[in-house]
């Protein structure tokens, strides 16, 4: 298959040594999957978490079930916070996708049933702030100005609230909920960045939904949101990216500003955390697998998806990660 870019020769020599004797079946595994064959591989995968993580998580889902047909999905967008303290931190879950770190609280939530995430990483996302396309009147926002807009202690009203040059007009907002990982990264990055920690106002139309944010923007001229640039890449006809100014002159968010780290502070990685005794099935850990081996792949990833697709490096990295969990998790 196209997608599978990572031979085993190059798979070992990734990992390293380190990997053991199921790393080494793991390999074995990636080359059937290569090879087209159903393999045999039966069950039920049950995957939720972040809503920016999702389109990535099904398009490898797709395409895993090419080759194995006998294995179903159960894919739900929930945020990743959602995911966590809903799905997966129970027991309920065999991945939680998130837009975020694991917070520790969640970590210990897990532990205390006895389930223990792994981190993996699995491309770079560029949170893109968005406005109508009628708004000719604002060409980019600074840091600052998105963290007055934003921010729960000043509430503005008005655009000529935050800058004198923009309208007096009514700013309306949308954005995702605050189940979000997006919701967290973003009060991180924009509203935790400055001398204050300031915090996320709630007179908003929150959504775990995209596209309403998408629809609530394309409908009137006054309005901003944020998501992730894989929803804003599917809609650029309807809305318009803001380059963000973060005191070098604004950048747009793009595939290679995201990638170069020059869209700052809003590229951002994106993870999914299998549990690490689902890995102990087959099903699971060849799914895991599969998607780490297609990390790497710009034609999923990039022009399908509209992510930073991982580098031949942060693969061998994550790999690794993953071949020992799923040796702790067959021999623990």
């Amino acid at each position: 298959m196209a997608e599978d870019r990572i031979n085993r020769r190059e798979f070992v020599a990734a990992a390293g040594s380190t990997l053991g004797a199921l790393g080494l079946a793991g390999c074995v595994e990636n080359d059937r999957v290569r090879a087209g064959g159903g393999g045999g591989l039966a069950g039920t995968i049950d995957i939720a978490g972040s809503s920016t993580v999702f389109p990535l998580a099904t398009a490898m889902s797709e395409r895993f079930k090419l080759t194995h047909d006998g294995v179903d999905f159960n894919l739900q967008s929930t945020g990743s916070g959602g995911g966590f303290a809903n799905h997966f931190c129970p027991g309920r879950t065999d991945f939680n996708n998130a837009s975020r770190p694991i917070k520790s609280q969640e970590q210990e939530t897990c532990t205390s049933n006895g389930v223990e995430p792994v981190e993996l990483t699995v491309a770079t996302d560029a949170l893109t702030v968005i406005v109508n396309n009628d708004a000719d009147w604002i060409e980019s926002v600074t840091v600052e100005e998105l963290a007055t807009i934003w921010s729960g202690e000043e509430q503005p009203q008005r655009w000529s609230d935050v800058n004198a040059d923009w309208p007096d007009e009514p700013i309306e907002l949308y954005g995702p909920s605050d189940a979000s990982g997006t919701y967290d990264y973003f009060i991180e990055a924009i509203l935790h960045g400055g001398e204050s920690e300031l915090t996320h106002r709630q007179d908003y139309s929150a959504t775990e939904q995209d596209r309403t944010i998408i629809q609530g923007v394309e409908g009137s001229e006054f309005a901003i949101g944020y998501m992730g640039y894989a929803y804003y890449s599917e809609n650029t006809e309807r809305v318009t990216a803001l380059p963000v100014d973060d005191g070098d002159g604004p950048v747009e968010p793009s595939l290679e500003t995201a990638k170069s780290g020059e869209y700052s502070p809003l590229s951002r990685p994106l993870f999914t955390y299998p549990a690490k005794g689902s890995l102990a099935k087959e099903h699971v850990a060849s799914f895991a697998r599969f998607w780490l081996a297609n990390a790497t792949n710009r034609e999923i990833v990039a022009d399908e998806v509209g992510y930073v697709p991982l580098d031949a490096e942060q693969q061998a990295e994550q790999l690794a990660t993953l071949e020992a969990a799923i040796l702790e998790a067959n021999t623990g």
